[in-house]
């Protein structure tokens, strides 16, 4: 057995994101937080002279086998399956290759050229373990959501993760030599769901850019984005799934002005983002349901937007609204505040660690639509409140930022590595 060096400074990273590219536009499709979460912290880690590639699925034939994303990150697009028309369900049937062209790429490098590997979402775990195996690295895995946590909660018409997931993730977790949960909520559903080594899990929080998420004054902006100064701005931003709840923000929406119909002429409810997952099913079903409830006139439709933009909305905003059924941190919800604008969110996963319940927002237990009504009530007709929950929201997510989570994960990568030695050293 050849045991690994010993470990010095990390040098290069390969990250493997097999089902969605940190190129692709968030807020549609697969494209969510963990591409900003990719984005971020391999930029980060690059600041700090750490070399990065992340290996994600080709799904364009016009799409170059290598792009850089920014100084020291490199994209590397794998070709396994048809370019197009590839559902996240079906890419199971294409890990083979898809790690088979991974492996193909290092062997063209000097022996050791990465130092770790590090895999987001279980199927790229999959990808990871045999890149981990034959490279003579650790492996770190993020699970990004898990699906024993998404089944135990899931939304009204979503249907429930399959067993090959589920199986899979396991498989991930005992492979893995670090895994990173994003709280520590997701650490403890990490050992007590998954039976996963404690002194394996390590917890680093994401973060925001808190120089593009910033509170800055909101009337220009209102101006540059149609909104009066008066309005009542309700912002849903994220994709459009069940598992997403913009449904009971609009349900919740609809039940506010039946009690408070003075407030429609100033109500305004941005829904950014586009179909996503068991969206993709009923694409207009939001929609529908928009109209079937006689809320046309207050809400609007607006398609995905970049990062610079998105600030621009969160800013504009009189609170965010994230009724999720599940976050494994949330995101939108950090950098809603990060943007001094206090969110409204449900009392789920990583949202109860992000929004300070009181402080810089307010946690909803449930989904219930008339406690949802009976919160955007308190929110928009108290504006001492939401003054104070304004002040509050940037000092909740100063808490948060991409470099702490860079230099978190370092730590994570020196660990792991030590650890595999010391394990290849015990077994030979």
């Amino acid at each position: 057995m050849v045991l690994p060096a010993e470990p010095g400074p990390v040098r290069r990273v390969a990250m493997i994101s097999v089902h969605t590219s940190p190129l692709d536009q968030p807020g549609t499709g697969d494209a969510g937080g963990m591409n900003v979460y990719v984005v971020e912290l391999a930029q980060r880690l690059a600041k700090r002279g750490v070399e990065v590639d992340v290996f994600t699925r080709a799904t364009r034939s016009s799409l170059p086998p290598t792009a850089p994303c920014g100084d020291g990150v490199t994209v590397r697009h794998v070709p396994a399956g048809p370019f197009e028309g590839l559902t996240k369900a079906e890419l199971p049937a294409q890990l083979c290759t898809f790690a088979r062209e991974v492996l193909r790429a290092e062997a063209s490098q000097p022996v050791g050229h990465y130092d770790v590997v590090h895999s987001h979402y279980w199927l790229s775990g999959q990808v990871g373990a045999l890149a981990r195996d034959r490279w003579g690295v650790p492996l770190v895995h993020s699970m990004h959501t898990m699906a024993k946590v998404k089944n135990e909660a899931l939304a009204l018409g979503d249907a429930p993760e399959p067993a090959v997931r589920v199986i899979g993730e396991q498989q991930v977790v005992d492979a893995a030599d670090a895994l990173v949960a994003n709280t520590d909520l997701e650490a403890k559903q990490l050992i007590n769901l998954y039976d996963a080594d404690p002194g394996r899990v390590d917890v680093v929080h994401p973060g925001v850019d808190l120089e593009r998420f910033r509170p800055r004054p909101q009337a220009a902006l209102r101006r540059e984005l149609d909104l009066s100064a008066e309005a009542l701005v309700v912002l849903f931003a994220g994709r459009i799934q069940p598992l997403k709840g913009p449904h009971v923000l609009l349900r919740a929406v609809a039940a506010l002005l039946e009690r408070r119909p003075e407030l429609r002429s100033r109500l305004v409810v941005p829904i950014v983002g586009g179909p996503s997952g068991s969206g993709l099913e009923h694409p207009e079903e939001l929609a529908h349901l928009s109209a079937a409830l006689g809320l046309d006139d207050v809400v609007r439709f607006v398609p995905p937007v970049d990062q610079a933009a998105l600030a621009r909305w969160y800013t504009a905003a009189s609170l965010v609204a994230v009724p999720s059924y599940n976050e494994s941190f949330g995101l939108v919800a950090a950098e809603a505040q990060a943007s001094g604008t206090p969110v409204l969110a449900a009392a789920v996963g990583g949202l109860t660690t992000v929004v300070r319940d009181g402080h810089s927002g307010l946690l909803v237990d449930g989904h219930a639509t008339d406690a949802w009504a009976a919160s955007l009530e308190r929110l928009l007709l108290d504006p001492v409140l939401l003054a104070r929950l304004r002040a509050g929201a940037p000092l909740q997510a100063a808490g948060f930022s991409w470099d702490a989570t860079a230099a978190g994960m370092l730590d994570v990568y020196d660990r792991a590595r030590r650890q595999l030695r010391t394990d290849r050293e015990a077994t030979a």
